[in-house]
């Protein structure tokens, strides 16, 4: 559900801007309204509004919507392309992970362990910018699809230098959809940030995003096998949607299905151990659409 206040923005400007961008699709529609929003947004009432654009904001196509169409609870997005053996044994150390962990929960049935972990890679495909191309099958897909994670690569230098090097709030944007909440509450103790930024504290409010869980292959990762674990909103007061923190490729599976299904959440017993310094990238990148 969209928070009533960000749903006011969109009844209001969604349309426009829609018409303004028309080669664009509704995840970036949706943050144009957004960050076009922002000084108003703090003093809008959550009076329901109701427009000609009824509830496109929510269904209108995009471009990347052909490859999240499939019931996997989280994505792997490869960012980084430099060493090929590596990213193998990382791919096929998760398989390994997801077989085992399938195996377990289905008591040893091989065959729906085998199904399950008969990974898609995603290949995007001439995924452009414009929403037309959004329910074209771009993917090359053989068996049955995957119940916990699904493998993002892109297939050319062009989808390559879309994804090199993404920020998380990069990918948020791209494979996520924007929304809006209160922000954390500072406490008594603490003062409210300045300068304020979206992705912590706008005003009261704070960025964040609903989809799939994204699982970032960097460059790091062909060193040590791990990836980001991207939240889509922050924690308490200071930590900012965004925020990353590194999981080994054993751990995805187990990790994927404990968020999902078991409410499992990373909150480091309240002290702030996310990476510092994706944060600062995603800060200085917030205002960037």
């Amino acid at each position: 559900m969209v928070h009533p206040v960000f749903r006011k923005a969109l009844v209001r400007r969604y349309e426009a801007v829609k018409a303004q961008y028309p080669m664009e699709g509704r995840r970036k529609w949706r943050l144009r309204v957004l960050y076009e929003s922002w000084p108003l947004l703090a003093s809008d009432n959550c009076t329901t509004e109701t427009g000609l654009s009824g509830e496109l904001f929510e269904t209108d196509p995009d471009p990347l919507d052909p490859v999240l169409e499939d019931g996997e609870l989280g994505l792997i997005i490869r960012t980084d392309f430099s060493h090929d053996e590596a990213w193998d044994a990382f791919c096929q150390k998760v398989q390994t992970a997801q077989k085992e962990l399938i195996s377990d929960l289905t008591n040893g049935d091989a065959e729906a362990a085998r199904e399950a972990t008969s990974p898609e890679d995603v290949r995007m495909q001439d995924v452009t910018e414009s929403p037309a191309n959004a329910h074209d099958d771009d993917s090359d897909s053989s068996g049955e699809s995957p119940d916990i994670i699904k493998f993002i690569i892109p297939s050319n230098e062009v989808e390559r230098s879309r994804l090199r090097d993404i920020s998380n709030i990069k990918a948020l944007r791209l494979f996520s959809d924007v929304d809006v909440r209160q922000a954390p509450s500072p406490g008594p103790d603490r003062k409210r940030i300045s300068p304020q930024n979206p992705l912590i504290d706008q005003g009261g409010w704070q960025e964040i995003y609903t989809g799939k869980n994204l699982w970032i292959y960097d460059a790091n990762s062909n060193k040590d096998e791990c990836v980001r674990v991207v939240s889509q909103e922050g924690d308490f007061y200071g930590t900012a949607t965004g925020d990353s923190w590194r999981a080994r490729a054993s751990h995805i599976c187990e990790l994927q299905f404990n968020m999902s299904y078991s409410g499992m959440k990373i909150d480091f017993n309240g002290q702030d151990k996310w990476d510092w310094n994706e944060r600062v990238r995603d800060i200085k990148e917030a205002s960037t659409l």
